[in-house]
Order: structure tokens, then C-alpha cells, then sequence
């Protein structure tokens, strides 16, 4: 099972000093972020994308992990997540394509509509196709990345006739694929029906909804033939803030949530630790609580929490970082093997599926005895 983080690069006043980071700085930040990830044994840091204030510093994620594969030798870098919606699917095809090779297959794709209704216009789409373009544009991205020649008509962009995108796959091994989602079904549907992964974003919602969207993406993996239930792939999202008593987490972690553009100005700190996935306390309560998570959705490949946002001093995140790296995803490991089924997969890297592309049987020839 693999454990990291994911930053959706926001740049938000500190509450305490009312001071706001330069686009600069934050941009460093989140390149520090990394390198603490993999320095303190975690596995994966995920960049988010997007294009309007207060989330300036992930406008093109693909910039960014090709620079943290050069900081870095171990993490497996991700999106969290890239746009399917607005970006056109050839220049992202190209793109991640490029960061594969860059980061020697350290990486995957982690794919979303966003959140921010203005970005469709900005890019010259229009919201009310948002469903429509994350299908139609993953269709062609699927088909780029394992085709050449490729001839195609859709009904959001112009057609291509013998395209061939480049660079090509590395080990001709399409970046491995997560559909990310909030609360869209049609997105768990898709996921399943490629054979991808898929990641239930966990931060918003009670545990019932979170639930129900991966129940459905398992019986649909099913569905398509693509293994049993419990071997589809699952991710999940997660909020921590840690101290060493949960008085003094809450008391500290209080003022940048009620600040937070993510959700300040609405439910309490207590109601929103008591209605969704967000952990504030000890490490002991966050093991706990993340323990949890796997008795509504079994047993799962990927989790990220986020923890840089809201104006926290990187000083404080790169804190939480040891934390986890020390504390917490040891035992998380440790536990979250136990009872584990044999045939449930692990979570899947380019080294993993390249071997086991290797090791499958080659095809019998027609006509063959």
C-alpha cells in the first residue's frame, strides 16, 4: 500500500501573522514539501492544477513533477488532480508522457473535472459539457497513449487523422491512471469500465458517501472483467493536523481552518471532524481513524492526506511530515497488511506492471496445435 501526500498549491494569508507567501515562495514550498515526503519514507506527493486565485501555484503540474523526479529518486509523483476537462488530451499526452520518461516511470496521472466553474470559459469550453468532455478527451487520451496513427472524431475538439503523439509511453507502458471524484458515479463508471484506478477525494463527505461511490466502482470493475470486487484499485483522500494532545492540535489547527478557502466560513471545526474523513489530534487518533477507513471501503491501494493548505507555515508542514513518516504510516503499514487477502493487488508502479507484462504468457499463434 502506498501513503503520501497531495497539495492543491493554495496561497492563503497565515491567520496567525496575517502574512501571505509570494507565488515564489510557495512554489518552493511545495518543492521542500517532496523532498521531506521522501526523506521521511512516504511514498507518493500528488501536485493539484488549477488556474485562479487562491490556488496559484499548481497551474501546470506536469512542470512541476518533472522538477520534483530531478529532486528527487524514490517518490512517485502524481496529479491530484489534472484537468481532463479543459486541457486538451493530445498536449497531455505528450506532456505525461514526457514526465515518464523524465522521472524513469515514477509517476501516474490522476484525472478530474476541478472544481472551479470559470476555468471551462477561460479554456473555451463550456461547463454544462463538463461530463461529457472528462469521457469523450479520456477516450482519446487512452487512445493516444497506446496507439500510433491514431484517426478520430469526437464532438469536442478538431479531428485527427494518422496522429501520433510524442514522446511514446516509456517501455510502450501507458502512465498508470486514477479517476479522481468528488461525488460524480459517472466518473467511479468510467474508472471501471478502462480498468483503471479509482480515487474517492474523502475530504468533504461522510464516510456513507464515500461508501457508496467505491462499492460502486468495485461491482462495476467486476462488471467489465477486469477481476473480482476487492481487486479493483482504490485510493482515498484524507485531512490530518497533528500535536502531541488533541486539545493542543485543535487549539492550534482552529484558526486556519475557520480561514480556510477550502471550507472556512461554514460548518465548525468540531462538526466537520465529526461529519467527514478530517483527523485533528494525536498521531495515535489519526492511525486510528485511517484504520477505520477500511472497514466501509475494504481494502485498498493508495491514501494521500492533505496537509499544506490553509496558510500553515511550512515550517509546521514539514513538522506534520515527520509525523507521519515517523509516527504514523510505520504503524499504518504494519497494520493495514493484516488480513490483507493474497490476491488483492498492490499498488500499482511502472516497475510492478512492466514486470508483469514481462512474466505474462505470450499469445498463442493462430493456428498453433
Amino acid at each position: 500500500m502506498q501513503f503520501g501526500i497531495f497539495t492543491v498549491g493554495d496561497v492563503t494569508p497565515d491567520p496567525i501573522t496575517g502574512r501571505t507567501p509570494t507565488e515564489n515562495e510557495r512554489i518552493k514550498a511545495m518543492v521542500a514539501i517532496a523532498r521531506k515526503a521522501e526523506e521521511v519514507g512516504l511514498d507518493v506527493v500528488a501536485v493539484g492544477e488549477h488556474h485562479n486565485p487562491p490556488f496559484a501555484a499548481p497551474a501546470n503540474p506536469a512542470v512541476l513533477m518533472a522538477h520534483l523526479a530531478a529532486q528527487t529518486e524514490r517518490l512517485v509523483l502524481s496529479t491530484a488532480t489534472a484537468l481532463i476537462t479543459t486541457n486538451d488530451p493530445v498536449r497531455m499526452a505528450e506532456d505525461y508522457s514526457y514526465v515518464q520518461h523524465l522521472a524513469d516511470g515514477r509517476m501516474d496521472l490522476m484525472l478530474g473535472r476541478g472544481n472551479t466553474g470559470p476555468v471551462y470559459p477561460w479554456f473555451g469550453k463550456d461547463i454544462r459539457a463538463g461530463l461529457e468532455l472528462a469521457i469523450e478527451n479520456y477516450a482519446l487520451l487512452h487512445r493516444l497513449w497506446r496507439e500510433e496513427n491514431v484517426v478520430w472524431q469526437g464532438k469536442h475538439r478538431t479531428p485527427l487523422h494518422g496522429f501520433t503523439a510524442t514522446p511514446r509511453p516509456l517501455d510502450g507502458l501507458a502512465p498508470f491512471v486514477w479517476h479522481g471524484s468528488i461525488r460524480t458515479p459517472e466518473i467511479a463508471e468510467q474508472a471501471a469500465y478502462y480498468g483503471d484506478g479509482f480515487f474517492a477525494n474523502h475530504i468533504f463527505w461522510p464516510k456513507e458517501h464515500t461508501q457508496r461511490m467505491v462499492d460502486l466502482y468495485r461491482r462495476r470493475f467486476e462488471h467489465y472483467g477486469h477481476g473480482s470486487a476487492d481487486q479493483a484499485i482504490v485510493g482515498l483522500g484524507g485531512q490530518v493536523f497533528m500535536a502531541r494532545t488533541s486539545q493542543e492540535a485543535i487549539r492550534a489547527f482552529r484558526p486556519y481552518f475557520d480561514e480556510a478557502p477550502v471550507y472556512g466560513g461554514g460548518p465548525s471545526l468540531e462538526s466537520f471532524m465529526r461529519e467527514t474523513p478530517l483527523t485533528v489530534g494525536t498521531p495515535e487518533q489519526v492511525i486510528e481513524r485511517t484504520l477505520s477507513f477500511r472497514d466501509y471501503v475494504g481494502d485498498y491501494q493508495r491514501q494521500l492526506f492533505l496537509i499544506d493548505h490553509a496558510g500553515l507555515p511550512l515550517k509546521t508542514v514539514l513538522e506534520q511530515i515527520d509525523l507521519l513518516g515517523e509516527e504514523v504510516v510505520p504503524v499504518l503499514r504494519r497494520e493495514m497488511a493484516v488480513g490483507r487477502p493474497a490476491h488483492v493487488p498492490d499498488a500499482p508502479t511502472h516497475a510492478a506492471r512492466l514486470a508483469a507484462r514481462e512474466a505474462a504468457p505470450e499469445p498463442a499463434e493462430v493456428g498453433a496445435a
